[in-house]
């Protein structure tokens, strides 16, 4: 059995998962689509669009009970007091973003390689309400390790689970990329975007859908 099995998942990653089931699960009406998709065994790199910091959650409690999805997160995390100790736990990778972290890229290959299965946002960050174009960094990966399944998880809803009302819906959708995973042809920020537009032609940035629904609202009385 591969270290990344199911039944390898350490406990603090399910533990994590266990507080944070009530929020997505129950009270976010979490809806999981395409899960079967999720291999439990060898590497598997997916691709996430990244609008909420409830994002990684809602994909690490849809993705059990197959795999334990690690991440590449932000260094500052570990700055605060007791979570570094909990994302090391988790299996979390540390990386500095927007400086080329070669140290953290070589350890997710590795991580990779031994049968790790890896979330990756191709936008970097948390959109914000706007539009960030796709990183390098997962098509890098994928290049790295082409074994790697490739899939696409599309996520709807997770940044509402903390408002009351109305009631949140929270949709995970993995799916696989309709032209797979890297061409022998196509250069790593060019797979990165390629999937980036597929997730988002499912979930588009949720202030962009706001406004284009709101301007639509505007200009309709006076196309009646």
């Amino acid at each position: 059995m591969t270290p990344s099995s199911s039944h390898s998942i350490p406990r603090i990653y399910r533990l994590a998962m266990a507080v944070a089931t009530p929020v997505i699960r129950w009270w976010g009406r979490l809806e999981v689509t395409g899960a079967e998709l999720l291999p439990e065994h060898g590497p598997v790199l997916l691709a996430v669009n990244h609008d909420s910091n409830w994002d990684p959650v809602a994909v690490g409690i849809s993705g059990l009970p197959q795999r334990q999805i690690r991440a590449l997160a932000k260094v500052s995390l570990w700055k605060t007091p007791g979570l570094g100790w909990l994302l090391d736990g988790m299996g979390q990778i540390p990386i500095e973003r927007g400086t080329g972290d070669t140290g953290a890229m070589d350890r997710a290959v590795a991580e990779l390689r031994d049968g790790a299965c890896l979330g990756i946002f191709p936008e970097g960050t948390r959109t914000r309400g706007r539009v960030l174009r796709a990183r390098s960094g997962f098509g890098r990966l994928a290049q790295a390790v082409p074994e790697a399944a490739v899939i696409c998880v599309a996520v709807e809803g997770a940044g509402e689970v903390t408002r009351l009302r109305p009631r949140p819906r929270v949709r995970v959708e993995f799916f696989l990329p309709a032209e797979g995973g890297p061409r022998p042809d196509e250069r790593p920020a060019e797979l990165s975007r390629r999937l980036l537009a597929e997730i988002r032609a499912r979930v588009p940035i949720p202030n962009l859908r706001a406004d284009a629904e709101a301007g639509a609202e505007a200009v309709a009385p006076a196309a009646e």
